[in-house]
């Protein structure tokens, strides 16, 4: 009896994903939005990293790819989350810092639902300049950008709380500093995109540092 009962209970315990498998999700989602970010920006005509944004990358004939990369990066930032909490379980910073993650990964999510606008000469034919108004789906997708962002930033200073917790000095002040340059890159692309783009690579870039950290501290990443 004790065997017939204990059986399913580990084949479910192994099906299980475990909490490194998912905090590499979120490890890898940055590295892969960026890398396919830059490979479509060389190798795709008309596209200009100085006037256009990434997220433009959605549109025209090859836009799938970009759409697809914005889904796979969600869910990639989502799972990762999941593994966060399993990982940051009872510890400062466990309830909030997932949740804020979640809502990062949310938001890519929209924001490969909703593409953004043509403008500054992409996709080919578009006008030179940069939209004037925004439509529906351009304003859903700055929306859920902006949105996302803010929860990244926020989640970063939750988990500068954790860093410095467990003594983790030099982490925890980097994790303060980090949502500063997202938000002046953000502020300075009013003046070159190249500003924003840099802004929402530190974000993604320091989730990945923050999320190895924790793969390699964690007791419930290393089972």
């Amino acid at each position: 009896m004790t065997q017939t009962i204990s059986a399913p209970i580990a084949a479910s315990a192994s099906a299980r994903p475990t909490t490194r498998a998912l905090l590499t999700g979120a490890a890898v989602a940055g590295p892969l939005f960026l890398g396919a970010g830059l490979i479509q920006g060389l190798s795709r005509d008309g596209f200009d990293f100085t006037r256009n944004a990434l997220s433009q990358l959605s549109l025209g004939d090859l836009g799938w790819i970009q759409v697809t990369t914005f889904l796979f990066t969600g869910i990639l930032v989502i799972a990762g989350a999941v593994g966060m909490r399993q990982a940051l379980r009872d510890t400062p910073g466990g309830t909030w810092a997932p949740r804020l993650i979640a809502v990062f990964g949310a938001s890519f999510l929209l924001a490969g639902a909703f593409a953004a606008d043509p403008g500054a000469g992409f996709p080919a034919g578009a006008p030179e300049a940069r939209a004037a108004s925004l439509s529906t789906d351009g304003a859903v997708h700055m929306f859920s950008g902006m949105v996302g962002y803010l929860a990244l930033c926020a989640a970063f200073l939750v988990l500068a709380r954790h860093f410095a917790a467990q003594n983790r000095r030099g982490w925890a002040v980097a994790s303060r500093i980090a949502p500063a340059g997202i938000l002046a890159g953000f502020v300075g692309s009013s003046a070159t995109v190249l500003a924003f783009t840099a802004g929402a690579g530190l974000g993604l870039l320091w989730l990945t540092m923050v999320t190895i950290r924790l793969m390699a501290a964690s007791p419930a990443a290393r089972r």
